[in-house]
C-alpha cells in the first residue's frame, strides 16, 4: 500500500486525534465510523489469514489460508499477484488433524538466518484435534518448502486449541510463539532458535474471554518502542459480510505479559482495545499480521466484502502521545 506523503501526514494527523480524544474520554474505542478503509490493493486481492514479510532482495511475499497454503507476491505492497502453492502436491502429514481436507490454515510467514520460516495449523472447523506445523524454503517460492514436523497439537481434551500460529522473536533474540483459538484463549510457547521447536514443556496463558462462545483468536505479537504489543481478533469470523470480527490490542512490557488494554483490563480477564471493526463496506477486518517495513508498521488482515468475498486488507499503524496503536 503506497501514499502520498501529504497523505500520510493527514490521516495521522487525524487518526491521532481520535485516539487521543478516546483516550482523554475514558473511550475504549472510537466511533467506528472514524475507522480507516483499507489501503489500495490490486491485482490478485483475495486473502484469508494473511501474513507478510519482505524480501531480503525487496519486494514481499504473501501466505493465506488455502489447499497447499496459498502465496502471493508483490513488488509495491499495492499490486499482488498469483504465485501457487507452498505444498502443490499436498500434505499427507496433516491429514490426521484436516480428515484429509487439503486446506491450511493461518500461515505465518518470516524470514530469519538466511530462510524463509513458515508456522502453519491444521484442523477442522469448530474442533480442537489440531496440529501446528513448521516449514523451511530458502526461496519461498511455490513447491520449495520443505516440512519440518509438529511444533505443537492438541486434542478433544486439552482445553485448548493449536492453531493460528505466530512466530515472535524478540530484541534480544528470544523465540516465541503465540496461538490459540476459542476454548481457553491464547497461549505462549517457548522455542529453539537452533530448531524453532519447542524449548520446554511449560505453556503459557496469555489472554482469554469470558463470553458465551469464548471468541478470541489469531494472536500476533509486535515489538515496537519498549512495549510488545499483542493483537487479536474478537467474535465471529468467515461468515462473509455478517461476520463480526474486529482487531483488538493490548500491551505489555514483557513478552510474557501480563497484557493489558488501554483501560488496564488484563487480557486474560477478557481485555482488549478496539483499533479496527466492520465500518462502511468494510466488514469483519481481523486475523491481524503486523511488521515492520522500514520506518512503517504495517497492519496485514483480512475482511469481506457486502459480497460476502474475502479480501486482503493493508493499512498503516500509527502510535499515539500514550503509545497505543491505531491504524490509518
Amino acid at each position: 500500500m503506497s501514499q502520498s506523503p501529504l497523505r500520510k501526514i493527514l490521516l495521522t494527523v487525524a487518526t491521532g486525534l481520535v485516539a487521543v480524544a478516546a483516550g482523554v474520554y475514558g473511550l475504549e474505542n472510537a466511533d467506528a465510523a472514524t475507522y480507516p478503509n483499507p489501503g489500495v490493493v490490486t491485482g490478485s486481492t483475495f486473502a484469508h489469514d494473511p501474513s507478510m514479510v519482505k524480501r531480503p532482495a525487496g519486494g514481499y511475499l504473501l501466505a493465506y489460508t488455502a489447499p497447499g497454503i496459498g502465496l502471493k507476491t508483490s513488488a509495491d505492497r499495492t499490486a499482488f499477484a498469483d504465485a501457487g502453492k507452498a505444498f502443490p502436491n499436498g500434505t499427507p502429514w496433516a491429514d490426521k488433524y484436516t480428515g484429509g481436507d487439503t486446506n491450511l490454515w493461518a500461515p505465518d510467514i518470516s524470514y530469519r538466518g538466511g530462510k524463509y520460516i513458515m508456522y502453519y495449523s491444521a484442523s477442522t472447523f469448530g474442533k480442537s484435534v489440531s496440529g501446528i506445523f513448521m516449514a523451511t524454503s530458502t526461496t519461498g517460492a511455490a513447491g520449495s518448502w520443505t516440512n519440518q514436523g509438529l511444533v505443537v497439537e492438541s486434542t478433544a481434551a486439552s482445553g485448548f486449541n493449536a492453531i493460528d500460529p505466530n512466530l515472535v522473536v524478540t530484541s534480544s533474540g528470544e523465540w516465541w510463539m503465540t496461538f490459540g483459538s476459542f476454548w481457553s484463549g491464547i497461549k505462549m510457547v517457548k522455542l529453539n532458535p537452533s530448531s524453532g521447536k519447542r524449548a520446554d514443556t511449560t505453556i503459557r496463558s496469555i489472554a482469554e474471554r469470558f463470553t458465551t462462545d469464548k471468541a478470541i483468536e489469531a494472536p500476533y505479537v509486535y515489538e515496537h518502542g519498549g512495549y510488545f504489543y499483542l493483537f487479536v481478533a474478537f467474535d465471529a469470523c468467515c461468515r462473509g459480510a455478517a461476520s463480526t470480527y474486529r482487531t483488538m490490542v493490548g500491551r505489555s512490557k514483557s513478552i510474557t505479559g501480563p497484557y493489558v488494554d488501554r483501560a488496564g483490563t488484563a487480557m486474560t480477564a477478557g481485555g482488549g482495545t478496539e483499533i479496527l471493526a466492520s465500518h462502511g463496506s468494510v466488514y469483519g477486518p481481523g486475523h491481524p499480521a503486523v511488521f515492520a517495513d522500514g520506518t512503517d508498521s504495517v497492519l496485514v488482515y483480512h475482511y469481506y466484502t457486502a459480497a460476502g468475498d474475502a479480501r486482503l486488507g493493508i493499512n498503516l499503524l500509527g502510535f499515539d502521545s500514550s503509545a497505543w496503536p491505531y491504524a490509518f
